[in-house]
């Protein structure tokens, strides 16, 4: 199934950050400074992942900054899509919806180019406060670091397919192989990571849960 983000990524923290967070926070100012490119998470409007990638590939070329936006990238596992008619098709399955990771060098420009984006939030980062204390803060975008992205990237790498099926307890089937074959029921358990689910099917009068595979039932309207 797709995740969230860390949590460690999501809460926006004040700038007077414990010492850990500010080592981390000097070591990202002077990785700016050097020219370094580091992997940075943009929060994008639901859905619109793969638009704001295409979007910002080719801004990143308009502006000039191509050189400093280096790489952008929607992780993604694979899928496995089962219809009503119990056909499979293959889909990818984002890891993080709402996000996208771009390995950037920040500065101005290429802050700009991100931020003026169709369809992109914010970066993802800390909260610097403002003299008021009602004024909302300037996200100053956070760099992930190395033990962030490689957990990512691998985290999408070895995931196991990810099984959407169009049913729901209470749907009506109609069992189409194997010994429960012609028998109709209702839905009462969907277990999409193992390819399963359980049905109450009347047999010989009474009403028992069975164990069938996605691929032995058809939904019924």
């Amino acid at each position: 199934m797709s995740e969230s983000l860390p949590e460690s990524l999501l809460s926006p923290a004040v700038i007077d950050a414990p010492s850990a967070e500010a080592s981390e926070a000097v070591a990202a100012e002077q990785a700016e400074k050097r020219q370094v490119a580091r992997w940075y998470a943009v929060q994008v409007a639901s859905s619109c992942e793969k638009k704001v990638k295409a979007t910002l590939e080719q801004r990143a070329v308009t502006l000039g900054v191509d050189n400093r936006i280096l790489e952008i990238e929607i992780p993604q596992t694979p899928g496995v899509k089962i219809k009503k008619d119990g056909n499979r098709t293959s889909t990818e399955e984002k890891v993080f919806p709402g996000y996208v990771l771009v390995r950037m060098v920040l500065d101005e420009d290429t802050m700009m180019a991100v931020r003026s984006t169709p369809n992109v939030i914010n970066f993802v980062g800390a909260e610097e406060r403002r003299a008021t204390a009602r004024a909302r803060g300037h996200i100053k975008p956070r760099p992930l670091s190395r033990q962030e992205v490689d957990r990512i990237f691998k985290r999408a790498a070895e995931k196991k397919p990810v099984v959407k099926v169009d049913l729901a307890e209470g749907d009506q089937i109609l069992v189409t192989a194997g010994p429960f074959k012609d028998f109709q029921g209702e839905v009462i358990e969907v277990s999409g990571d193992r390819n399963k689910l359980k049905a109450l099917l009347s047999i010989f009068g009474r009403e028992t849960p069975v164990e069938l595979e996605f691929s032995q039932i058809s939904k019924q309207s």
